[in-house]
Formats: structure tokens, C-alpha cells, sequence
């Protein structure tokens, strides 16, 4: 059953950081669970950080970072898709108990959205981390790394107990969200003029 309870999103995403990290090729085996919909999220940020890091090395061939960024593309918009099945299903859960109260105040953020966001500053602390830890840095690397973490955890736990906070008032019929589809309209070949105006007719 979808549940939103910030810590455990905290040790998923903590976890499946590291297993990837250590083997790449590793995907999340729980497809078919809340835990697995919230592990496969968290992937498609995972893959877009190491994407838009292969468009930035430099004296590389163009085809290569244009080939990294229509990648990125794809992924970017598995990554949507799966923000909005994440509201989905919660919203799908919350129904069956006659919520959220329709007459609520409404919450622009939906639970999915903060879930992205914490998912990506589960990477940024990952890779200050590394960061930290990197043995040819420069003099004064560490320090700087160790003020970015300690902003970064700030963040997180603050994200963290936002996310509570609105998963407790839904329950308690205070506020109320909807699934919002964000329309992408680049990836669509009917929508986007850059691709359906080099048509050949």
C-alpha cells in the first residue's frame, strides 16, 4: 500500500544510492511494489545525473553530448511519468478512505513532487560525500564539501519533515492535492515545431 513516511523514502534512497554506485547495472528488482515505483523514480535521477555529467567532459566529440542528451530526454521523461504514477497511486490509496476532503485547502506540491526533490538531494549529498572523501582534491576541497554537506542534510530534513507535515494534514482532511500532468510537449513529435516543422511533406 502507498504510505508516505519520509525516513523510509530517506533509506530507500540512501540504499539503492550505494547498490548503484557500486554496480551500475544493478536495477531495482521490486517492480511491482510501492517501494519498487519509488526505487525505479529514484533511478531515472540517478541515470539523468550521470547523463548530464557526460554532456559536461570536455574535448569530447559533439555527437557524443548529442547523443548524451537525447538520452537524457528519454530518461527525463520516464522520470515525469513516474512523478505523476507516485501521486497516482497515493491519490488511488487515499480514495479508498474517502480522501483527500475535497473541501481541503488545496497544496500546489504534491507529495510526488517533494519525493523528487528529496531523490535528487539524496545524489547531491552522495556525490558531496565522494567529494569529500577524494584523495588528489586541492587544498581547502574537503572543507568547502563539508559546509556544502551540512546545507545539504539541512535541506533534506527540512524537505523531509514538509513532506510529513502535508502527508498528516491530508490524512486529516486539512489539505488536498491533484495529479498533475505535466504535459511535456518536446518529446512529442505532433507537439514540438522543432521536430514536426522538418517534415518532409
Amino acid at each position: 500500500m502507498a504510505t508516505i513516511a519520509a525516513n523510509s523514502i530517506k533509506y530507500l534512497h540512501d540504499r539503492f544510492t550505494k547498490s548503484w554506485h557500486e554496480d551500475p547495472n544493478t536495477e531495482p528488482q521490486v517492480l511491482n511494489t510501492w517501494q519498487g515505483l519509488l526505487a525505479r523514480h529514484h533511478f531515472a535521477n540517478c541515470e539523468l545525473w550521470h547523463l548530464e555529467d557526460e554532456t559536461r567532459i570536455p574535448d569530447v566529440p559533439d555527437s557524443v553530448t548529442a547523443n548524451a542528451k537525447r538520452r537524457i530526454d528519454v530518461v527525463n521523461q520516464r522520470r515525469n511519468d513516474l512523478v505523476e504514477e507516485i501521486d497516482a497511486q497515493v491519490l488511488k490509496v487515499l480514495n479508498a478512505h474517502a480522501l483527500p476532503d475535497p473541501e481541503a485547502q488545496l497544496h500546489s506540491e504534491t507529495p510526488g513532487l517533494i519525493v523528487d526533490r528529496l531523490s535528487i538531494l539524496e545524489l547531491k549529498i552522495y556525490h558531496t560525500r565522494e567529494e569529500i572523501r577524494r584523495k588528489d582534491s586541492p587544498a581547502g576541497h574537503a572543507e568547502r564539501n563539508q559546509q556544502r554537506l551540512k546545507l545539504l542534510e539541512e535541506q533534506r530534513t527540512d524537505l523531509a519533515f514538509c513532506l510529513d507535515a502535508l502527508w498528516r494534514d491530508i490524512l486529516e482532511g486539512k489539505k488536498r492535492f491533484k495529479v498533475y500532468r505535466q504535459l511535456k510537449m518536446y518529446n512529442d513529435q505532433e507537439l514540438n515545431p522543432a521536430i514536426y516543422g522538418k517534415r518532409t511533406h
